[in-house]
């Protein structure tokens, strides 16, 4: 059975946007190739980091929502701790509540670009 869960990953910030963009999606093809499943992304960007972290102040964000194996998490982040790009991840498991609060956000976060735009 799949679980739902919500990984944020921290890129170093001396990546160039072709290569964070290579980062991600290398991450986003495990996911679907060991037959996990996206159902959300966000580019959340350069940030300040609260603290260095490998002498570096600054980092890009970026989540991913997805469905997995269990066993699948270990290995992507085995994959993380040995890719030099990325700098911090944490997984969640995310429970009934969280995804119905998951959903609920896009679903307000659509609707404030709709109004923008």
């Amino acid at each position: 059975m799949l679980n739902q869960y919500e990984t944020v990953f921290i890129c170093t910030p001396v990546l160039s946007v072709p290569q964070i963009k290579e980062t991600v999606k290398k991450f986003r093809d495990s996911i679907t190739e060991n037959g996990g499943e996206m159902l959300h992304e966000e580019d959340w960007g350069m940030k300040k980091l609260a603290y260095p972290i490998q002498k570096k102040s600054t980092g890009f964000y970026y989540l991913f929502e997805f469905k997995a194996d269990p066993l699948f998490i270990s290995k992507m982040e085995t994959d993380f701790r040995r890719d030099e790009r990325i700098i911090r991840f944490m997984t969640v498991r995310l429970d009934k509540y969280a995804v119905e609060y998951s959903n609920k956000r896009k679903r307000l976060q659509k609707q404030k670009t709709e109004k923008e735009g």
